[in-house]
């Protein structure tokens, strides 16, 4: 199977640009999602983050609270470490088994930290997608209902936007209407399928 490795910062387009290849029949798998469903109730890694962690972390329903593991892991490197010890070998495994499992001619793996671990080992490609900074701060704004100082502070601990066009094999720039988003990820998109044509046979 030919993997596209899809990534971008924060209020850059990933999903606009995956709504779009998605519409075109290319399966797209979403690490964000797959980062959910391994901590699961009943999932391996939910009950390791409890034995590290404790019962604190559980909601009354028994499923993760977010919240209050976010608040450890956030002020304590070893506890982030740790946590990524557990969840990382598990979301890698949740995304192969999702990759394996696609019919389409290639499919997308979407994730903000594609570039940052190892992820971008299941991929063939990657595929930047690119907004100016101010661009990024107004649409994230403008989606998520957050102060800008915040979304700087999520900007600052991503990888910068010149390492991240840097590892690219394609850039989208996505500064414009999304009419020119679509154009160039329709040229992309053909692409793909001649290399992902090539790539099986």
């Amino acid at each position: 199977m030919f993997v596209v490795g899809l990534t971008g910062g924060i209020g850059s387009g990933k999903t606009a640009a995956t709504d779009y290849l998605a519409d075109r029949g290319i399966t797209v798998v979403d690490a964000d999602l797959a980062s959910r469903v391994v901590v699961e109730p009943g999932q391996p890694a939910l009950d390791a983050i409890v034995d590290r962690f404790g019962r604190p972390v559980l909601q009354d329903d028994g499923t993760l609270n977010r919240r209050a593991l976010r608040e450890i892991v956030f002020s304590d490197e070893a506890a982030r470490r740790d946590l990524e010890a557990i969840t990382h070998p598990a979301i890698g495994d949740e995304l192969r088994r999702q990759i394996a499992g696609s019919q389409a001619p290639y499919t997308v793996l979407v994730s903000p930290l594609l570039l940052e671990g190892s992820q971008k080992d299941m991929t063939h490609r990657i595929l930047v997608i690119d907004a100016p900074p101010e661009v990024q701060v107004a649409r994230t704004i403008a989606r998520d209902q957050v102060p800008e100082q915040q979304v700087a502070a999520i900007m600052r601990v991503q990888m910068a936007r010149e390492q991240r066009r840097a590892q690219a094999h394609d850039v989208v720039e996505n500064h414009g209407p999304l009419h020119l988003l679509h154009d160039q990820l329709e040229q992309l998109h053909q692409k793909y399928l001649k290399l992902a044509e090539h790539h099986a046979g």
